[in-house]
């Protein structure tokens, strides 16, 4: 059976439960709503569903596709959301901006269920998990199409960020497609990682050393994106990206669905790789609060979260939800990595608003080509 066997028909499923959400709405009583601000194709919309069948809560759910998308939004306020989903390093900041609240851990009792030695990476960002739930985490790594690299590359290994950060091997890759992700502080992370210069750094002249291997890189890149490269994946317009471990599976996913022949794989590079966690959070202002926290605690739900995973083929926070993932899932070192692997992972931390403009304007030039 295939391992991804709960994504068929994801966007037959999607189309039903969009339907579904909107004859909630319909007739009858007035429902509250609750309105959510996620990434792009990262919940089951079935557990939406629910939901609303269980509350009588009308769900309204927008997505977006990058953190600085997300940060814009909430750090100015009046967003209109009960709920939000930042990841890891982006916290510190919302924090400090009051932009989202502190919870209210009463009206959350399956908190209780969350995995200790995961929270324990979360304490820099957050101490005490006093302003968010975790949702997924993951890594970053390299996904790719094993026939075309292997024509291209042949012989080589894929478990380097040589593969993609060298540009001798990039060009051999350029005429298959190839996508990067359009996140500053990630791909930034990884690359100041693979120079030998601390993934966190502070100095404004180590991103203008990991900007100008960039720039080398760029005549190859396809094009830079935080979501397209799944399809482009799957339908073989893309033969290698850096991207998240999640949505590679999920490409993996697609194509075998698709019965093409395309054959995708995941890669953590030896030389270590980011690893990250999304988080729910309410903001400040949020219209429902009481909505979102009924929202939250139902996703924290062992059963809730663990389907959510094998929807997202992400790793979930949840300890008590493990034995419930699919196992071919929870037992893929890809999405729960050996603890010889998880060594080699760091996570990112907030920067300050200076070094942000400092590595957005660096980040535009590599867009750019200039």
């Amino acid at each position: 059976m295939s391992l991804f066997k709960s994504h068929t028909r994801r966007w037959a499923v999607l189309a039903m439960g969009a339907a579904a959400l909107a004859l909630a709405a319909c007739g009858g009583p007035r429902q509250d709503t609750l309105h959510i601000y996620n990434w792009s194709d990262y919940i089951d919309p079935a557990l939406l569903e629910e939901f609303t069948k269980e509350t009588g809560i009308k769900v309204v759910y927008d997505t977006f596709d990058s953190n600085e998308m997300l940060e814009t939004k909430v750090l100015t306020g009046s967003t209109g959301y009960d709920i939000v989903a930042p990841s890891n390093h982006n916290l510190p900041r919302y924090i400090t901006a009051k932009a989202i609240a502190p919870l209210d851990f009463a009206k959350l009792p399956n908190r209780k269920n969350l995995w200790p030695e995961l929270m324990q990476r979360m304490e820099p960002f957050d101490p005490g998990a006093k302003y968010n739930v975790p949702y997924m985490w993951g890594t970053m790594g390299i996904g790719y199409n094993t026939a075309e690299i292997a024509k291209r590359l042949p012989g080589v290994t894929v478990d380097s960020w040589d593969v993609v950060f060298k540009p001798e091997n990039l060009a051999k890759l350029k005429d298959c497609g190839v996508y990067f992700l359009d996140a500053s502080e990630d791909m930034y992370a990884v690359a100041l990682n693979y120079l030998g210069k601390d993934p966190n750094s502070k100095a404004v002249a180590d991103y203008e050393a990991a900007t100008a291997m960039l720039l080398t890189l760029r005549p190859h890149i396809t094009k830079f994106h935080s979501s397209e490269y799944i399809n482009a994946l799957a339908n073989g317009d893309a033969c290698i990206v850096v991207g998240y471990s999640g949505d590679i599976l999920q490409a993996a996913d697609r194509a075998e669905e698709a019965k093409r022949g395309v054959e995708i794989a995941y890669a953590i590079p030896k030389e270590g790789s980011q690893v990250w966690f999304d988080v729910f959070a309410i903001p400040a202002d949020a219209p429902n609060p009481e909505a979102a926290y009924k929202f939250l605690d139902f996703m924290l739900r062992p059963e809730v979260i663990a389907r959510a995973s094998n929807y997202t083929a992400y790793a979930n926070a949840n300890a008590a939800a493990t034995s419930l993932v699919d196992e071919e899932l929870r037992s893929d070192p890809n999405v729960y990595p050996t603890l010889e692997v998880f060594g080699r992972l760091f996570v990112t931390t907030s920067k300050d608003q200076t070094l942000i403009r400092e590595v957005n304007r660096l980040w535009t030039r590599v867009m750019s080509g200039q």
